[in-house]
């Protein structure tokens, strides 16, 4: 298989939703099992969501050490040795580059972004003290796990290399995340919905960007994480609703989503100030104190090559725009010079 045809095949496994093949996962486990020296696990048990498997695999008092070392890690580490020895480090640099490293992006991204919401997931219920013991408990579980389909950027750069990974492969086509343990094998399921942007980021604005069969799901906005309820209140924005939001990155999602001509129109707001550092807006209010806000743009390009708007509330005496950044960061206009935008 070449390289542009591996990367497809692996970045369609990434992007997979819809029910597991049970059978043929189990039999990939099984197989990976063997491979690594060990007996096959006695049991193999189904979870429906990363969240779901966590549950299971805190809930088990038979499982045994974890084998992960043995299944995934050791035998990755030998074959990208072997793969790297043979081609060179220019050869392995090059062939990292035609086959894992299109896919990283979206797979490590999305990763941690399971694993985050998962902890999330847990912790919320409980106060801060069990909310950081918690948290606690959940990352050593999840760094039993095996990334399945999310393992997608290595296996591509892997593809044709020998049979050694072809366990791990088989489970990674067919399933999502699972946990190897001695006796027992917890399997997740894949998601049932991934919505992506143009850049591969989770992006949706009117449901879960990420869903699993039970209902554990991440929400998104171009990539930036956002609550369920932020989203289902999109459709009713005002301006007065996106002015009195204190978080200026979910006021970011508001004003893309309501649109910043259409916000400025709708708020008479007017342009009172540009230089360098942004542009100063204007809303005078005849009940309350005028809303200012500095209009500025992220000099860092997103990943698909666009520049971010941020709206920067200010104290309503502010004169320019350098003036306003500047008080966000804590300084006087005249002691605003940084040496890098950012």
């Amino acid at each position: 298989m070449n390289h542009t045809t591996a990367q497809d095949t692996w970045r369609a496994v990434a992007a997979a939703t819809g029910p597991a093949d049970r059978a043929a996962a189990e039999a990939g486990v099984r197989l990976a099992y063997r491979t690594a020296g060990l007996a096959e696990p006695e049991r193999v048990l189904w979870a429906e969501s990363p969240l779901a498997a966590v549950a299971l695999v805190r809930g088990l008092t038979d499982a045994g050490r974890s084998v992960r070392d043995e299944v995934r890690t050791r035998p990755w580490a030998e074959e990208r040795r072997r793969v790297h020895d043979a081609l060179g480090p220019a050869g392995w640099a090059a062939h990292w580059q035609a086959t894992g490293a299109g896919l990283w992006g979206l797979t490590g991204a999305l990763a941690d972004r399971i694993r985050a919401g998962v902890t999330e997931a847990v912790t919320a219920a409980v106060d801060s003290a069990g909310a950081v013991r918690e948290a606690k408990l959940v990352r050593l579980v999840l760094l039993d796990a095996v990334l399945g389909q999310h393992d997608a950027a290595w296996l591509a750069a892997f593809e044709g290399q020998g049979d050694r990974l072809a366990g791990l492969a088989a489970v990674a086509e067919h399933a999502g995340w699972w946990w190897p343990y001695e006796n027992v094998t917890v399997v997740c399921e894949r998601p049932v919905e991934l919505h992506r942007d143009e850049a591969g980021r989770l992006d949706r604005g009117d449901g879960p960007a990420l869903a699993y069969p039970d209902g554990f799901a991440l929400y998104a906005w171009r990539g930036m994480p956002v609550p369920a309820e932020f989203l289902a209140g999109l459709a009713g924005l005002t301006p007065e609703r996106i002015r009195a939001e204190e978080n200026a990155e979910l006021r970011r999602v508001m004003l893309e989503y309501y649109g910043y001509d259409r916000y400025l129109a709708a708020s008479g707001a007017r342009h009172e100030h540009r230089d360098e550092t942004g542009v100063l807006w204007r809303v005078e209010l005849a009940d309350d104190e005028d809303v200012v806000m500095v209009e500025v743009v992220n000099s860092t390009p997103e990943p698909d090559g666009s520049h971010r708007t941020y709206w920067l509330r200010v104290p309503p005496s502010t004169r320019t725009a350098r003036e306003g950044v500047a008080w966000t960061f804590g300084l006087h206009p005249d002691a605003y010079a940084p040496l890098v935008q950012t």
